[in-house]
């Protein structure tokens, strides 16, 4: 017996040439459904995998721009606050006067007219960092300045809360000139 179970069944009389066919049709349909699975769970899968891929480069891409567009905005608020200190501060304030101020620990001088020495001791002028070096602001414009940025402004002397109420009553009754040169 030759052949395939088809053409045996068919010489037999079992089957005839059109039933042989559909039995033919049908598993070729099932064969191909059973690769196509297999094929579409690698397909699939692939498509997941590159899906996944994608979401992850939006999601690296929205964070390098979320990070540029805070740089961008930190360099403005920079060129913001140079700006407003350069348009603010005060010229012709240069004088035969030493002013001293504390700055990051150390002791760093000024030289000042009286006028404008007074006017730091008062607290109407105030000194900031810029561009490696000291600037005088009117108080309107430090103010300004410090709601910007802090660290620009060098901050007043530090007082003293150590003394209590009662002593500062009894010390305020002497009075210590402001003259004093050193």
């Amino acid at each position: 017996m030759a052949g395939n179970l088809f053409d045996q069944l068919k010489k037999a009389g079992l089957i005839n040439e059109q039933k042989a066919k559909q039995v033919k049709k049908e598993k070729y349909q099932q064969t191909k459904q059973k690769k196509g699975k297999k094929g579409g769970s690698a397909e699939s899968d692939a498509a997941k995998l590159a899906a996944e891929a994608a979401q992850q480069k939006a999601e690296r891409d929205r964070q390098l721009n979320l990070e540029r567009q805070q740089a961008q905005e930190k360099k403005a608020e920079q060129a913001a606050l140079r700006q407003l200190i350069e348009s603010n501060r005060i010229n012709g304030y240069e004088g035969d006067v030493t002013y001293n101020f504390a700055d990051d620990g150390k002791v760093k001088s000024l030289q000042v007219n009286k006028q404008t020495r007074q006017k730091l001791v008062a607290g109407d002028v105030r000194i900031a960092r810029f561009n490696g070096g000291y600037v005088l602001l009117s108080l309107e414009a430090a103010e300004k300045v410090e709601q910007r940025d802090t660290a620009v402004l060098i901050p007043f002397g530090d007082k003293d809360d150590s003394m209590s109420e009662e002593d500062r009553e009894y010390y305020a009754k002497f009075e210590i000139p402001d003259d004093l040169m050193w």
